[in-house]
């Protein structure tokens, strides 16, 4: 059965560029009830939901009733990010698509668990942006999760990721066709192409006289043309660009000093959104800590010519990866 949208209200709060708002933040419940099992929460990606589990569940490969991350063993949270318009209310989409940072999102979800009285998580675990959101999350409170898991992303948006989300904003902005065209773009920055190749190698679709892979970029427009708000679409995409764990903090090291979570790392050695590069850096910054702190660092690498989506492809490895921790 799929959970259903529950709402908590968060009077006056103050984003970090200063503006006083109300938010409804909605989200969703499966497995036993709050107060019954160890609670994971699960951060959504950049176009995704609160809808992690289910007949319509993004990530249901993975969530759900004896899937690794067991719904008959752990009650799982995911929060919409606010302004996602996937609860179809036009009064809970922002005018101002700059109004939230990841770390006010990061503070929300705070500000959310203690309304639901969740001092402890088994798990923190976020993909992509649900990634950024994640880290955030570690650096406000650091002792909220056992586990950090964070897939397809990094604690800091790179100059190569600040750069597309700039791309994206002006198509966004400037497009006759919005979000059909920037949804082309981004598709550029999900994939590589390898995949392209392996899955199109040149060929054409005669009866509308075009590549194949044209009129797959524009039938991954279209599909987001209809399940998207365009505002929803410009806030997400800002937000990805603010995830920076050091913004407060002299350093990246610094930041991350004070979490208790054992941190799991999970990189896509041909994701080009978050490189493996980068992502070796962070472990080895976080290994140079916790050799004087004592708790588990783990980095794994989904092998995959199919880029940053992979995180959502090869399940068979990140099935594997996670087991050990939630077993």
């Amino acid at each position: 059965m799929d959970s259903v949208l529950t709402y908590i209200s968060i009077e006056n709060y103050t984003t970090y560029a200063g503006e006083t708002i109300h938010v409804d933040l909605s989200y969703q419940l499966f497995g036993p009830p709050l107060g019954k099992a160890p609670v994971v929460l699960v951060t959504h990606a950049l176009t995704g939901n609160s809808q992690v589990s289910g007949s319509r569940g993004w990530w249901t490969s993975l969530v759900g009733a004896e899937k690794v991350i067991n719904t008959n063993k752990y009650t799982i949270i995911a929060f919409n990010i606010p302004g996602n318009g996937y609860d179809g209310k036009p009064e809970n989409l922002y005018d101002n698509y700059k109004i939230f940072t990841a770390k006010d999102i990061a503070r929300l979800f705070s500000l959310a668990l203690k309304e639901l009285q969740v001092t402890r998580l088994f798990a923190n675990v976020g993909g992509s942006l649900g990634g950024g959101i994640a880290w955030e999350l570690s650096v406000l409170q650091p002792n909220l999760a056992k586990n950090l898991v964070v897939v397809a992303t990094d604690w800091k948006a790179t100059d190569w990721v600040i750069a597309n989300t700039k791309i994206q904003d002006a198509i966004l902005l400037n497009s006759n066709n919005p979000l059909h065209d920037a949804r082309m773009h981004a598709m550029l920055m999900y994939r590589t192409p390898e995949s392209f190749t392996m899955k199109f190698n040149r060929t054409k679709n005669e009866s509308l006289g075009m590549f194949n892979i044209e009129s797959w970029l524009q039938y991954h427009g279209k599909k987001l043309e209809e399940r998207f708000q365009l505002s929803a679409y410009k806030q997400l995409n800002y937000i990805l660009s603010t995830i920076d764990v050091s913004l407060e903090y002299n350093n990246f090291k610094e930041a991350v000093y004070a979490i208790t979570a054992d941190i799991h790392v999970v990189t896509v050695d041909s994701d080009a959104l978050f490189t493996l590069k980068e992502d070796k850096v962070t472990v080895s910054q976080l290994r140079e800590i916790r050799q004087r702190t004592g708790q588990k660092v783990t980095h794994q690498v989904i092998r995959s010519i199919h880029g940053h989506d992979a995180f959502l492809i090869e399940y068979d490895q990140l099935d594997g990866f996670l087991e050990p921790i939630f077993k």
